[in-house]
């Protein structure tokens, strides 16, 4: 239940910036889109920061927490570096 109240007031702030930037809810897209990458982006602060305490680089921070992959997705071609499963035995088919 706290996670549907902190939703609520992480709601609730943003509708605040909102409104003292003037922008109207929903957003237009360039405005959502950039606030969306905000929130990945910000999402990556405390593993990143927890890392980099620690003692870690930034870049082995960075890929620790998997923030390219967080942040992008799969990139274009990176799909043909994985390995093809294939199934042990040949599945029977059946009439």
């Amino acid at each position: 239940m706290r996670i549907y109240f902190v939703s609520l007031g992480a709601g609730v702030l943003v509708g605040l910036i909102y409104s003292l930037l003037g922008v109207r809810s929903p957003a237009p897209p360039l405005v959502a889109l950039v606030g969306l990458l905000g929130i990945l982006v910000g999402e990556q602060v405390v593993p990143v920061g927890k890392q980099l305490l620690a003692g870690t680089s930034l870049a082995a921070a960075w890929k620790q927490a998997n923030c390219t992959g967080h942040l992008f997705g799969m990139l274009p071609g990176h799909h043909s570096a994985q390995a093809v499963v294939t199934p042990a035995e040949p599945v029977e088919k059946r009439s």
